[in-house]
């Protein structure tokens, strides 16, 4: 059976008619994770980065309020109660001195030595009499002890009548002549004493020593000069071997107007302030009101005491002094207060601010300052002790904000 062409074209398949094929199941899956990362990247860019600042710790401070207040401001200087120039009681050149500048001297410590070749000839020739009349007194009891067997031979002879009364009285005048001479060679060797005695006290003046422990603040004389009580040879003559001061007795000299020494009262409560150190506050307090006046000034003295002495405070030193009012026990309070870094003050809406740390965000908080001191502000009311608040907080930063912090 044959077949012609139109019979075979009928049975071809029309392929131009066929629907085409979908996109494959592995592109539609691509789509998918990029729009998926594209989301997450356009969530994390609106995700606020946390800002890292500088930050430092709120600190509590407790201050006793005595109470007190100022009556009066006065000023004067520090002086030591105990001060001496050390000098000599002789004329005399110095031979040796042993302290400088500085120094600190014990009681009785050699300070220097003046030439003593004089005096001490003079007390070997003292003692050299001495031991002469201490010879001649063994002599006299020698003496005496024959003086007495003599006259009791004397006696015993005079009664068998064998010698005369003259011979007796003789024996008897010798005896006593030579007690009358022992008693006085005794004082004798009494005075010989007492001129060596002196004669080492003479001695004892060429050595100088410290008359109570202290510092050495000035040294006036240098060996090879003259030194004398008083300066007879004019600047060739010193009259001072150095100066010492005991530290453990400075106090404060004030010459308070007489106008308003009803304000001051012994123990009365001082604080203390050297002209050196401003900010260094020394308590003290009034140890006495001396009871005269000032003609020409119109003032008068009072002597100030430190409660406690310290290294730093020198002789001579200016001082200003405040005289307080104490209240009694049932008046003191207790005042806390807060300091910060002044770097963590910040203004904003023309109130003072600071930005306080609390789980790893920020919070402003309006606060009270009440003083400035150095680099530190003290806060009345707005912080308390302990918190956490930021140093120099950048201008963009918000409630709210993300930190990260590193400790100031």
């Amino acid at each position: 059976m044959s077949l012609d062409k139109n019979t075979l074209d009928s049975l071809k398949i029309d392929r131009s008619a066929a629907p085409r094929p979908g996109p494959s199941l592995g592109i539609f899956f691509l789509l998918l994770v990029l729009i998926g990362a594209g989301a997450g990247v356009a969530v994390w860019s609106m995700t606020p980065k946390a800002i890292e600042v500088r930050t430092a710790v709120a600190k509590e401070v407790t201050v006793g309020d005595k109470g007190e207040t100022t009556l009066l401001n006065a000023s004067g200087y520090v002086t030591a109660r105990r001060l001496a120039t050390v000098s000599s009681k002789v004329t005399g050149k110095v031979m040796e001195v042993r302290v400088e500048e500085g120094m600190q001297v014990e009681k009785d410590q050699v300070l220097a030595v003046i030439d003593s070749s004089n005096v001490e000839k003079s007390l070997a020739l003292a003692e050299a009499q001495l031991k002469s009349a201490g010879e001649a007194l063994n002599e006299t009891r020698a003496n005496i002890v024959l003086a007495e067997r003599d006259l009791k031979r004397a006696t015993d002879l005079t009664k068998q009548e064998v010698m005369t009364e003259a011979d007796l009285d003789r024996a008897e005048a010798n005896a006593k002549s030579l007690k009358a001479r022992l008693e006085r060679q005794q004082a004798d060797i009494g005075v010989a004493e007492q001129e060596v005695a002196l004669w080492k006290q003479q001695l004892d003046d060429y050595t100088i020593r410290a008359p109570f422990s202290g510092i050495v603040t000035t040294k006036n004389a240098q060996p090879g000069e003259i030194i004398s009580l008083m300066s007879a040879g004019g600047a060739f003559t010193r009259t001072g071997i150095c100066t010492i001061v005991d530290m453990t007795s400075l106090e404060i000299e004030v010459d308070v107007s007489e106008s308003y020494i009803n304000r001051v009262q012994a123990g009365q409560p001082v604080q203390a302030t050297l002209d050196s150190y401003p900010e260094w506050k020394i308590p003290a307090k009034v140890i006495a009101i001396i009871p005269t006046a000032d003609r020409q000034k119109a003032t008068v003295k009072v002597r100030v005491g430190f409660d406690q002495l310290d290294p730093k405070i020198l002789p001579d030193m200016s001082v200003k002094v405040a005289f307080l009012s104490s209240a009694t026990e049932e008046t003191k309070t207790v005042q806390r207060s807060v300091t910060v870094p002044k770097d963590a003050i910040q203004e904003r809406e023309g109130r003072k601010v600071v930005w306080v740390v609390k789980d790893g965000k920020v919070e402003r908080r309006a606060v009270t300052v009440s003083s400035e001191t150095g680099n530190d502000v003290t806060i009345a009311a707005g912080v308390s002790g302990g918190e956490t608040v930021v140093m120099n907080p950048p201008a963009t930063i918000a409630e709210g904000d993300k930190i990260t912090e590193v400790k100031a």
